[in-house]
Order: structure tokens, then C-alpha cells, then sequence
């Protein structure tokens, strides 16, 4: 189905991205302002159906590369399935569930929270970090929305006898593990390597690249470690985000979808018969991520009615709605054609 690989494909390019309008905020009946991006809708056949803006440009998925990190850990004999797997490929809000499956994985491993190598910080739900700082908590590696996957992470390198205190650097065996997994899924060479917020390398691929990685999960052979990865989050999608995180409203949403987010703006989903969308807002503005991603899946062919909870929250004056985020017309979905 895709037939791109690393051995015959190219790096994406290094270039400034020639992104696209892909949303306007819109008050009063006028654009106020626009959000540039790119977005890319794949078929179940793997090929381009929409593309606005660069595609192909080397961009960083931030932490929408998680799932991607996850099967390579497993490929390397992570024993973890269900709500701990999808904690390994999650962008966490510190909930005490995501703090105690961190914990769970680093007892597994017969390690520590101070084992943990990622940087300290306050809880990433709003709700819950307010919560922390009114009871006086300082930040914590535990806390930090990456936390499952650095004990992951700790806990593979241990299996197979790597070195625990450099598993971050990127000569160490599991990330050359997990740069392998990336090229492989999708389907191109790594353009760049440089380091995430959470201290872990981050790969620059394309757009195009993280759907294509994405459709090759929910496409995956059950029991395989894509398949896994893939189960795992859609069946605990708060415990790969949150409570009340529209990530995981979103995959409660549409029957079978996988879906991550990512800083910076950065959103992929796939569906279980290979259609994928990815999205990324230039200017990495967060409420244009969601519009424009359930713009997309509209247009790849979900049903509308599944996505109107994702139009964004409305521009208010006054205290009153007066306008929204819109996705660009290129967006709208496709007419089906009628019987004569």
C-alpha cells in the first residue's frame, strides 16, 4: 500500500516552509486575522487526496513522533500493553493516574523517579498545574508531560542492557533504535536531529512522512507493535493526554481513530483503513490545530456530524460569541455526488 522507504526516498528539505493560509479568524462576518500551515489528507491507498502549503518540507513533529518512539521501544522488548503503553506515548496533564503509571513503569524496571532524565516541570493541564501550585508543589520530573515515555524509555535501555544515565543522547542504542523506526514508518530519511522540550532527540521529517507513519499504525498486523501502540491509545486516550483534552475527545469521537498532538500546532490522525491527515499551524497557535485537523478528516471523509464539537472555541465581545477560528474553504468537504 506504501511503497516509499528510506532506501529509496530523500530527506525531506531544509528550507523555509512555504506554508498557506489554513484558517481565518473570522469576528463580525470579518477576517480578522489568518493562520498560516500545511495540511495534508492521505486516502486508504496512501496517496496525496488534499495538500495546502509544504508538505514536504523538513518540519518537527514535536511530540506527535511519541507513538513512533513507542513502537520502536517496543520492537526492542518493552513488555507494556493497555493504559501503561499509552502512558509511554503520551503528552500527560499530571493527573495523579499519569504521575502513578510513571511510577508504575519506573517499579517495573526496578528504577526511580531520579533515574528520570527529562526536565522538571508543573503539570501541562491548566486545571491540574493550578491545583499543584495552590499546594505549594515544585516541579517534578513525574509531573513533566513526557514522563511516561523517559520511564519507558529507562525501562527498555535496562532490558536490554544499555547504559541508563546517556539514554538520551542520540548515539546511545535506543535512540539510533528510534531514529530506525522513524526513517521506517515514514518512509524517508531523517533531515534533522536536535532536542525536545523534554531533553529526548527530536527527528525532522515531513508532513507528509508523520501521516504516512500514522496510517502505517492503524493499518499494522494485530499484535504487531504499530497495531500495539495503536490499540493502546485509542482504547486510554486520557491516559495518552487527559481529562477533557481535546485529543482524546477527538478519538472518542470517531470510531477507530488514532490521533496525537503535538506542539507548535502540530496534529496527526489516521483511521483504521490507512486515511490520515496532518497538520501543521505556522505560527503554532493552538486554537487553529483542532479546526483545521477536523477540517480535514471532513474533507479525508468522516462524517461531519462527528467533528462539530471541533470547530473551535468561539471569538467572544462583550462576554458574547461574535465570530470563531474557520478552516479555509480548500477544507470543505467533498460533495457526494447525486443520483440524476
Amino acid at each position: 500500500m506504501y511503497s516509499s522507504s528510506p532506501a529509496t526516498a530523500s530527506a525531506p528539505a531544509v528550507r523555509e516552509p512555504r506554508h498557506a493560509p489554513v484558517a481565518h479568524l473570522v469576528r463580525g462576518g470579518v477576517v480578522e486575522g489568518v493562520h498560516y500551515g500545511s495540511v495534508v489528507v492521505l486516502g486508504a491507498d496512501g496517496r496525496v487526496q488534499l495538500r495546502l502549503g509544504d508538505i514536504e518540507a523538513a518540519f518537527y513533529p514535536r511530540s506527535a513522533l511519541k507513538p513512533l518512539q513507542a513502537v520502536a521501544m517496543l520492537r526492542a522488548g518493552l513488555p507494556l500493553d493497555g493504559a501503561l503503553l499509552s502512558l509511554a506515548a503520551a503528552s500527560h496533564s499530571g493527573e495523579e493516574r499519569h504521575l502513578d503509571g510513571t511510577r508504575r513503569i519506573l517499579e517495573l524496571a526496578g528504577l526511580g523517579a531520579d533515574d528520570l532524565r527529562n526536565v522538571p516541570d508543573m503539570p501541562y493541564g491548566p486545571a491540574v498545574r493550578d491545583a499543584w501550585v495552590r499546594a505549594g508543589r515544585e516541579p517534578s520530573r513525574l509531573a513533566q508531560n513526557c514522563s511516561g515515555k523517559h520511564a519507558a524509555m529507562l525501562w527498555t535501555a535496562k532490558l536490554n542492557g544499555w547504559s541508563l544515565p546517556d539514554y538520551l543522547d542520540p548515539a546511545h542504542p535506543l535512540q539510533r533504535a528510534v531514529a530506525d523506526t522513524v526513517e521506517e514508518l515514514t518512509g524517508q530519511p531523517i533531515a534533522r536531529v536536535t532536542v525536545d522540550g523534554c531533553g529526548a532527540p527530536l527527528f525532522s521529517v515531513s508532513l507528509h512522512g508523520l501521516a504516512r507513519a500514522a496510517a502505517r499504525l492503524t493499518t499494522a498486523a494485530p499484535g504487531t507493535a504499530g497495531a500495539r501502540v495503536a490499540d493502546a491509545m485509542r482504547e486510554h486516550a486520557e491516559m495518552a493526554s487527559g481529562a477533557g483534552r481535546d485529543v482524546a475527545e477527538l478519538m472518542r469521537a470517531v470510531p477507530g481513530l488514532l490521533a496525537k498532538d503535538g506542539f507548535e500546532g502540530v496534529q496527526v490522525a489516521a483511521l483504521p483503513d490507512g486515511r490520515a491527515v496532518a497538520v501543521k499551524i505556522a505560527d503554532g497557535a493552538n486554537r487553529a490545530r483542532i479546526p483545521v485537523a477536523a477540517a480535514a478528516l471532513a474533507r479525508a471523509g468522516v462524517d461531519p456530524a462527528l467533528l462539530t464539537a471541533f470547530a473551535g472555541e468561539p471569538l467572544l465581545g462583550g462576554g458574547e460569541p461574535v465570530g470563531r477560528v474557520r478552516p479555509v474553504a480548500a477544507l470543505d468537504p467533498v460533495p457526494l455526488p447525486t443520483c440524476a
